[in-house]
């Protein structure tokens, strides 16, 4: 099998609901050209971003079942309370459909808002009892004081808890950089550049807090490849043993390198940070993750691209072996859903 382990899809425009359009959350124009939120707009890229398209889509592409995440632009950052519990109610009920009517080719994520942690706990234990079984978390999230929070931080400690609880499979994904650094929005650099630090961030405190031992039934992924965290672990252990007076009640950045309880994806987007990734961390440490049908997944629509095409390039430069892919593609995607 070929399981994609980091995969998204759109309602149709006419399955989102009026409050939604009404409050300026999240909308699709009827021509299913535009996806919406406020003053914000980004094109349809592609025809798979629906249901039909995308099983259409996944059979071309010999792929044989996909976990789909949560929208990014839903995590509800910055929402008052009822308003991000009504959206998230929908993300997630949208999610299970899927998974429900195809069960064969959907594993449904599923997505907590933890500025508000009592809430979170509660769409977690609905969830669950409804057989969702991947936790989708941003990498930072907006406060009740309104600062920008990683999802590490010792507040979220009740939602990593009752993940434990769970064994619970979790993708921590960045989004909305552009709200947490002050630049001007040019180049797509909030994309580019800034969310792949956010990720590194969140991996950085993650494991500083020694989460993947403190909570052993977790089995966490960075979206990404977390690209960023794979290069910046020798300044992490530079920085560590320099200046421990920095690092208090934590642990050594060393010690979860190559953890069984942390994965990352493969888009990484070239075969050189592919390999350092498989070096750092191991093959088994490794899910295919295309993050369709995004221009930044791995898709058609980009010149010389396919799905898959980093994960080929490294068979065909030997950096691992055909059952090494088989691995990638399959069983380390179901070590991590568990």
């Amino acid at each position: 099998m070929r399981i994609n382990g980091h995969s998204h899809l759109l309602p149709y425009p006419e399955d989102i609901p009026q409050f939604m359009k009404d409050k300026k959350v999240f909308w699709i124009d009827n021509d299913r050209k535009y996806m919406r939120q406020g003053n914000w707009s980004r094109p349809v890229t592609d025809p798979s971003f629906f249901l039909n398209e995308k099983l259409d889509w996944m059979h071309t592409s010999n792929i044989d079942q996909c976990v789909v995440l949560n929208l990014s632009q839903l995590y509800c950052n910055g929402y008052e309370r009822q308003l991000a519990s009504d959206v998230i109610r929908f993300q997630n009920d949208f999610n299970l459909s899927l998974q429900l009517n195809y069960p064969d080719k959907f594993i449904a994520g599923f997505v907590v808002q933890p500025a508000f942690v009592d809430d979170a706990l509660d769409e977690m234990r609905r969830c669950y009892d409804l057989g969702m079984k991947v936790l989708c978390l941003p990498t930072h999230y907006l406060n009740q004081d309104k600062k920008w929070t990683c999802v590490a931080d010792p507040s979220c400690a009740p939602i990593f808890e009752l993940a434990n609880e769970y064994g619970l499979a979790i993708e921590i994904h960045p989004y909305d950089a552009e709200e947490v650094v002050n630049l001007t929005d040019q180049y797509w650099r909030f994309h580019l550049i800034w969310m792949c630090a956010m990720t590194a961030d969140a991996h950085h405190l993650y494991t500083l807090l020694d989460y993947p031992d403190k909570y052993p039934h977790i089995r966490t992924c960075f979206a990404h490849g977390n690209q960023y965290g794979q290069m910046n672990i020798g300044r992490r252990i530079q920085g560590y043993d320099g200046r421990p007076d920095l690092f208090p009640d934590t642990i050594h950045p060393a010690h979860s390198i190559g953890h069984k309880n942390i994965y990352f994806d493969t888009l990484v987007h070239d075969v050189l940070s592919f390999e350092l990734m498989v070096k750092r961390s191991g093959i088994s440490q490794i899910v295919a993750g295309l993050d369709d049908p995004y221009p930044l997944g791995e898709m058609q629509s980009a010149p010389h691209c396919y799905p898959g095409k980093v994960i080929d390039e490294a068979v065909e430069t030997a950096i691992i072996s055909t059952q090494d892919r088989d691995m990638i593609w399959c069983n380390n995607v179901i070590d991590w859903v568990g």
